[in-house]
């Protein structure tokens, strides 16, 4: 019960994050580091990245593609890190300081809780697994 309410949780998240980076992709572009080619095609691409994950993580017909879900999410999480630390960085530059560090650092630290989540919502860590018999 417990991993599928994090499971709608989980997708319910990132459905809004998925419309927001296709809908309003501006704030999204000011916080991709410079280094990021194709900036516009690729905050497009995490919009759809977001939107496939997470229907694919709360749809109940397919466990393996439950389990995609929660490795693809996870490694999108990862690699868009740096855009939350560009954010940081940015933000904290910033003479006001932004949205400053009682928000930043909290994001920082639940990074790998996003991770950790995806994995264990989509069935990939926190289950005994059965060999499948070939």
């Amino acid at each position: 019960m417990t991993r599928r309410i994090v499971r709608i949780l989980l997708g319910l998240l990132y459905f809004a994050a998925g419309v927001l980076h296709l809908a309003l992709p501006a704030p999204f572009l000011k916080i991709t580091p410079a280094w990021v080619p194709l900036a516009p095609l690729v905050i497009t691409l995490t919009g759809l990245a977001e939107l496939a994950g997470s229907v694919a993580l709360v749809q109940g017909h397919s466990p393996a593609l439950r389990r995609a879900a929660g490795w693809g999410l996870a490694a999108y999480a990862l690699c868009v890190w740096p855009a939350n630390v560009n954010h940081m960085l940015m933000d904290l530059a910033r003479p006001d300081h932004g949205l400053g560090l009682a928000y930043h650092i909290p994001r920082m630290l639940a990074q790998p809780l996003l991770i950790w989540a995806a994995l264990w919502a989509g069935g990939v860590v926190g289950r005994h697994h059965i060999p499948v018999k070939r």
